[in-house]
């Protein structure tokens, strides 16, 4: 494939893989609610590791089933890699979620995204080598987009451990997007690294199960429910082996800082998605959750987010060497 429409494609697979990830939100909003009527004394940590576990163990089982042959004879440099991307996918899912526990859902959303600001700025300390204007233009534009789509209050900021953990989350999701960039990695094959990392990712989210559920069968307790299962396959299916095969296949297609852009259209598919989403899920497994409503905020913000991905594809950044 010509180098053009390599990165033309990579791009589309991207924003694709954003989809899935802004469906993941209300699905996973539906499996706590589901998750807390079936075991109404579970901590948002033990209804946290049950959302994410399950749809690592699963996705490892069916990247284990249809990528044998390439896991028996595996490199070392693939075998890192994934071990590099589950631990900072990890890493960073554990920190978020225990930050939003200390912060509004706007701050976490906010400051999540501003892994978009940090990538420009850490390439730039590496090679010693200011971006162009535009990056810090798309940069600002993203965050100014995510502020707008989250009802981000700045009066209402302040350090404390919530927006400090989020902000580590960040770090970690940055460097996830910069594992997949480094040249070091370059000719990996997709499903032995993405098998790796749902197994890391797996193992750290069953011990975090095992450890916070209230009783030793409680973990048994939500493969009995219909919705709660039906909800799972969905999420396993296309939030997680979809989104993350696209993003480890195509990111090393284009650079970390446009990859770091694209990655903040996920709110706006999220918030589109929570228009409609809640109230199909409530009638069809017997619970409340309510459809959002449309707000200038979602036109604004997604508008402004939009706005910068194609202004970075007018003005494309060259790649750093990794």
């Amino acid at each position: 494939m010509p180098p053009r429409a390599q990165h033309h494609t990579a791009l589309l697979m991207l924003v694709l893989a954003n989809l899935f990830w802004g469906l993941s939100f209300p699905l996973i909003k539906a499996l706590g609610v589901e998750h807390a009527r079936l075991i109404p004394e579970s901590s948002s940590w033990f209804i946290t590791a049950m959302c994410i576990a399950p749809r690592f163990l699963i996705g490892v089982v069916f990247m284990w089933a249809i990528s044998r042959s390439q896991l028996a004879d595996a490199s070392r440099n693939e075998i890192r890699q994934g071990m590099f991307l589950g631990v900072s996918a990890s890493c960073g899912m554990l920190f978020q979620t225990d930050g939003l526990q200390f912060t509004s859902a706007s701050t976490s959303a906010f400051l999540t995204q501003f892994y978009a600001l940090m990538i420009p700025l850490y390439l730039a300390l590496r090679s010693r080598r200011w971006p162009a204007p535009v990056v810090w233009v798309c940069s600002l534009l993203v965050l100014a987009g995510v502020a707008v789509l989250s009802g981000f209050n700045f009066a209402e900021l302040h350090l404390g451990r919530g927006e400090l953990e989020t902000l580590i989350s960040s770090g970690f999701f940055m460097w996830q997007i910069l594992v997949l960039e480094h040249k070091g990695f370059a000719g990996n094959r997709v499903l032995p690294v993405t098998t790796v990392m749902f197994a890391v990712e797996a193992v750290v989210f069953t011990l975090m199960a095992l450890a916070t559920a209230p009783t030793p069968g409680a973990v048994l307790v939500p493969w009995t429910s219909l919705p709660w299962l039906a909800f799972t396959i969905v999420l396993t299916g296309f939030c997680t082996i979809g989104s993350f095969t696209l993003m480890n296949k195509w990111q090393p297609s284009i650079t970390a800082t446009e990859a770091g852009l694209i990655y903040c259209t996920e709110p706006i598919f999220t918030s589109v998605m929570a228009l409609f989403l809640p109230g199909i899920f409530s009638a069809w497994a017997g619970f409340h959750y309510a459809n959002e409503t449309l707000t200038a905020n979602l036109l604004i913000g997604g508008s402004l987010i939009t706005a910068a991905n194609v202004l970075i594809q007018l003005r494309p950044p060259k790649p750093v060497a990794g």
